[in-house]
């Protein structure tokens, strides 16, 4: 009877992948953590297809609107730039941006005389009271010849020659309407703007691009190089463990944040770079646990039974033995996720990390420490809240994967 109860019961559960599951979709909070960490990794995948800023790296720059609040909307004129703007297609655009065919100018009022249109530049006083800038209409509506921008006013109508080198003979009037309705726009800055008049919001999204790929690339290289050592020094032991173990203490006896910094002294600044630098300090902690867990599993019955059938020790190590330790790499894995996101925003902070126009959350923080007494503390606070928000799911996650493997806990559900 008590054989029949157990054999139902455990039919009932399923396999221990689907109990394993099981028990973590019960974590209510580790789940809230994944959804989260799939959400930003949606949005940063996606990057510049929803980014209000779809420029590459989101650095359209506007000073006279630099460190403005979230929410502030700002009147600009759309100038069309003389060159011809190559369009990207869909992946591309998505990966990399689209350069803008326009040149965004804010503005606080304007008035048409002429041939021209006049734009109030702002100033941030009340009154504005700033400079009247003139621009051609010609000029603002299409894409002059750079070799011969001259335009020429004819009565009631212009004539320019335009990118083509095509002579155009345009009424003033319906340049005017034109720009009106399509030229003059009125742009809303969800999180604001930053120091140099960039979208926050765009700059954020394109940052968790860089904290996302920077994490999943180092922990790949970690896991490669800690599973595999790992793994040898744990099934052959001996003088290959030893030599393996003296590697592992060896680096576990530099402080990880200057092993990094000297590896990026080596390599150079700059994104790839961080990859390898933090993947080169992470397999430490892998290749312990692996160690271990293979030094405890390869003395069961079914590693000497694989032994007994002749199959080669690549075989056994990589198709038995690793198979049944993954458990641990993963909980351990989402932990080294988010230590990589904290040191790659920790080196850009320095300068040594993420360069320029690149937007990072580390480079963030470290663009605007300063105005966090100078009355926009925001600049700095929001990409800190998207580092600690990413870091604390990872973290989670982790959690909630250490107790759904962990075969000490039962089920009350």
């Amino acid at each position: 009877m008590v054989f029949n109860f157990k054999k139902k019961k455990y039919e009932q559960g399923g396999s221990l992948t689907a109990i394993t599951w099981k028990r973590f979709l019960n974590n209510y909070i580790s789940v809230s953590a994944f959804i989260f960490i799939i959400l930003i990794s949606l949005l940063s995948l996606i990057g510049y297809l929803i980014t209000p800023d779809d420029t590459p790296f989101s650095n359209t720059q506007n000073i006279e609107i630099a460190a403005k609040k979230p929410g502030f909307k700002v009147q600009m004129l759309l100038i069309r730039k003389n060159q011809i703007n190559k369009k990207s297609n869909f992946f591309h655009k998505m990966l990399f941006g689209q350069e803008s065919e326009f040149i965004y100018c804010p503005f606080d009022s304007y008035y048409f005389s002429n041939d021209s249109i006049y734009i109030e530049e702002i100033t941030g006083d009340i009154p504005n009271n700033g400079v009247f800038i003139p621009y051609n209409i010609a000029d603002v509506v299409y894409a002059l010849n750079p070799e011969n921008t001259t335009v020429t006013k004819k009565t009631d109508n212009i004539e320019f020659f335009d990118i083509n080198d095509n002579k155009q003979n345009i009424p003033i009037n319906s340049l005017i309407n034109t720009i009106k309705d399509k030229y003059i726009i009125t742009k809303t800055f969800l999180l604001g703007t930053d120091r140099f008049g960039r979208d926050m919001l765009s700059r954020l999204i394109i940052g968790a691009r860089v904290s996302l790929s920077v994490g999943l690339i180092s922990v790949l290289i970690a896991l490669t190089i800690g599973i595999l050592l790992g793994a040898i020094a744990g099934y052959y032991g001996g003088k290959v463990d030893q030599i393996i173990v003296w590697l592992i203490n060896v680096v576990w006896s530099i402080p990880t944040l200057l092993l990094v910094i000297a590896i990026t002294f080596a390599l150079g600044k700059g994104f790839w770079q961080i990859f390898v630098a933090v993947g080169l300090t992470m397999w430490v902690d892998i290749a312990r646990v692996v160690r271990g867990q293979v030094m405890s599993i390869k003395e069961k019955e079914f590693v000497e039974a694989a032994r007994a059938l002749g199959f080669k020790n690549n075989r056994i190590i990589f198709k038995h033995i690793l198979p049944n330790i993954l458990g641990p790499v993963f909980v351990i894995t989402a932990s080294n996720f988010a230590s990589a996101i904290l040191t790659e925003a920790g080196l850009s902070f320095l300068g040594i990390g993420v360069q320029p126009p690149m937007p990072s959350w580390g480079t963030m923080i470290r663009e605007h420490s300063a105005y966090i007494v100078i009355g926009s503390p925001w600049l700095a606070i929001l990409p800190g809240i998207a580092i600690m928000l990413t870091v604390l799911s990872f973290m989670l996650i982790g959690n909630g994967l250490r107790d759904a493997m962990d075969v000490r806990m039962t089920d009350t559900k």
